[in-house]
């Protein structure tokens, strides 16, 4: 039951991250793509923006991809931490805990849900169980 509750975390985070990743990268599911994103970024300092938003999209949808299926899971895990880590900093702590005030509390959630899976593994559904890498 173990590997099965791995693997519905692992889908479920991964590709919510893919997702917010192909907003990003592609403006798919409302979102704005590398130079609407760009310009978000920049507004809030994070500089340059398309390059930001190039970034932090490739991390979300290549990683959210990579940590649902459980493929170098660790790596995955700790580069979509970051960048929740960062999203925290510059976005959501200024505004509190809530997720209602735009706070923080869901990105809290994701950084511990992807270090803790990055630190006790993806499991045996996973494919670096399958191919013997992690």
């Amino acid at each position: 039951m173990l590997d099965l509750g791995l693997l519905i975390v692992r889908l479920v985070v991964g590709l919510t991250f893919a997702a917010h990743g192909a907003q990003k990268l592609f403006g798919w599911f409302g979102g704005y793509g590398p130079k609407g994103t760009g310009g978000w970024m920049d507004s809030i300092g994070l500089k340059p923006g398309v390059a930001m938003a190039v970034i932090a999209g490739l991390i979300e949808f290549v990683g959210g991809l990579c940590f649902a299926a459980g493929l170098i899971t660790p790596v995955a895990g700790v580069l979509l931490a970051l960048v929740m880590i960062v999203a925290t900093a510059k976005v959501h702590i200024s505004k509190g805990f809530w997720n209602t005030n735009g706070g923080y509390e869901f990105t809290l959630v994701l950084i511990a849900v992807t270090v803790g899976i990055a630190l006790t593994g993806a499991g045996g559904w996973s494919l670096d169980s399958a191919l013997g890498i992690m």
